[in-house]
C-alpha cells in the first residue's frame, strides 16, 4: 500500500504533506519553491512508494475555479506527465489557509511562528490530504 502525497500549490511555495504508509493520517512535511515542485516530487516518489498525489484545487465561495489555475494548471500538467503513471487528483482546499492558522493557534504556537507563511502552507497541505482521506473519493 502506498503512501499518498498533498501538494498545497502557490506560485511562490507549495506545501507537501504526506501519509503514513497505511495512509491512516498525513503529515506536513516541507515547503518547497515552486519552481523545484515537479523535480522535488520525482525524487520523493523515486525514494518512497506514493501511489496518488493530491493537489488542492483552489475555489471561490460561489464554487468556481479561482484566478490562481491559471498559474495551477500548466505546473500540474507538467508534473502529471513527469510523474506518470502515478495518478493526480484534484480535492477542494477552500478554507484551509485559515483552518491551518487556528491549528497553529489550538496548538499553542507563538505569534511569531505563526507568521511563517511556510508553516502555513505545510499545513494546509496536510489537511488538504487529511480532508481527502476522509472523503468518498478514494
Amino acid at each position: 500500500m502506498g503512501r499518498y502525497l498533498a501538494i498545497d500549490f502557490g506560485r511562490k511555495r507549495c506545501g507537501i504533506a504526506v501519509t503514513d504508509p497505511l495512509r491512516i493520517a498525513a503529515n506536513p512535511l516541507e515547503t518547497i519553491p515552486t519552481a523545484t515542485l515537479t523535480e522535488y516530487i520525482k525524487k520523493y516518489i523515486a525514494a518512497n512508494d506514493v501511489e496518488r498525489v493530491v493537489v488542492g484545487l483552489p475555489k471561490q465561495l460561489n464554487g468556481e475555479e479561482s484566478e490562481s489555475m491559471r498559474y495551477l494548471r500548466p505546473a500540474i500538467n507538467r508534473l502529471t506527465r513527469e510523474i506518470a503513471p502515478v495518478p493526480v487528483v484534484f480535492f477542494d482546499e477552500r478554507f484551509t489557509s485559515v483552518l491551518a492558522h487556528r491549528a497553529m493557534i489550538d496548538g499553542g504556537m507563538h505569534k511569531m511562528a505563526r507568521r511563517d507563511k511556510s508553516v502555513v502552507d505545510r499545513i494546509s497541505a496536510a489537511i488538504i490530504l487529511n480532508d481527502y482521506l476522509s472523503s468518498s473519493n478514494i
